[in-house]
């Protein structure tokens, strides 16, 4: 695979990133035939391995990946994740100083390493300043403990006023952004890419097949969705607009001579602002069918007429993972207080 800069890092990372979510109990539930599928990736060219401290509950795909990479850890380069409720303390959860303190000592021990290549923010959080988030993070910078600073899912706003915070306070800069992105969900393409790419962040995209929308394998009549995915994906899996789509690309890949799922990656490398598409095999066949279409390059003519089934910055229908504006999910932000609103 040619290796690409992961934004201004000067770090040389491959096109594919594994992602891990499937390792572990909720997925795939043998940490030895996950390991197998790690080295499997390694030995193929991919040096990125992006993880999160909640996968698998309570660690546990921290620890099947850190396992999984000795002897081999100076060849990868190691992104996890926090922000997500490790146990039922409050605290233990978010975007504080207090967490983020004692959530990177937790990963390190899991995955058993000295060092984190990157350190990513999993999810905003509204009751933590940015500050003081960004200040604990140049902290660990500065001890050594991670290499580089990102974050998962923000809106272009945030973005820059992430990148403004750093400038002003002088603190570490945000490194890199992981959206959401796919044929089905270009939104990011009007603002958060652009921004990305303004700022030099390193962009790594998850759900490039739209969990599995874009493979085809869930047709009218096909594979059965699976209870996972229903269950945490249900709007997104049976939404009639991005099946009528899915219906549009498959002969528009055949044509290419290409799967619908290698259209798909292909589709997600190809944007100028993309540095790596997570791709997140649960056994060792999917693995080997994602790595087929590394290399996989579309011409214009294929990449118009994806244009025509899903224009350029759309979003069709609900992605249900998505982050939501506090201002959607607040009333009291939308509505003035009631004696305001009588007095106006």
């Amino acid at each position: 695979m040619r290796m690409r800069t992961l934004g201004h890092t000067g770090v040389q990372v491959s096109p594919f990133c594994l992602g891990t979510m499937k390792f572990g109990p909720h997925g795939n539930p043998d940490p030895d035939d996950c390991a197998r599928i790690i080295h499997r990736a390694l030995d193929a060219g991919i040096n990125f391995v992006d993880t999160a401290d909640v996968y698998g509950g309570d660690g546990e795909t921290e620890r099947i990946v850190g396992k999984a990479l000795r002897g081999r850890r100076d060849d990868v380069v190691l992104a996890t994740k926090f922000n997500g409720p490790m146990g039922t303390d409050p605290n233990r959860q978010g975007n504080s100083r207090r967490w983020i303190m004692t959530a990177v000592e937790d990963s390190l021990r899991r995955l058993g390493v000295d060092h984190l290549d990157l350190y990513q923010v999993h999810h905003a959080d509204h009751r933590t300043d940015a500050e003081e988030t960004l200040s604990a993070l140049t902290d660990l910078l500065r001890a050594g403990k991670v290499r580089a600073i990102g974050t998962s899912g923000l809106p272009a706003a945030q973005i820059v006023e992430s990148q403004w915070l750093a400038e002003r306070r002088g603190l570490a800069r945000f490194r890199t952004e992981q959206p959401h992105y796919s044929i089905l969900n270009r939104g990011v393409e009007r603002d958060v890419l652009p921004t990305c790419e303004r700022y030099g962040l390193g962009v790594l995209t998850w759900s490039p097949l739209a969990a599995g929308l874009l493979t085809g394998r869930f047709r009218p009549g096909g594979e059965p969705i699976s209870a996972g995915s229903m269950h945490w994906l249900p709007r997104h899996m049976t939404d009639e607009h991005k099946h009528a789509a899915v219906e549009r690309l498959l002969p528009i890949a055949e044509e290419a001579g290409l799967s619908l799922t290698h259209l798909a990656l292909a589709f997600v490398v190809s944007h100028p602002g993309v540095t790596s598409a997570i791709i997140g095999p649960r056994t060792a066949a999917h693995l080997d069918d994602l790595l087929a279409g590394a290399g996989t390059t579309l011409t214009d003519d294929v990449l118009d007429r994806i244009d025509e089934v899903v224009p350029p910055g759309t979003d069709l229908g609900a992605v249900d993972v998505a982050p939501v504006p506090e201002a959607l999910t607040r009333s009291g932000l939308r509505r003035r207080a009631v004696d305001d609103r009588a007095a106006a």
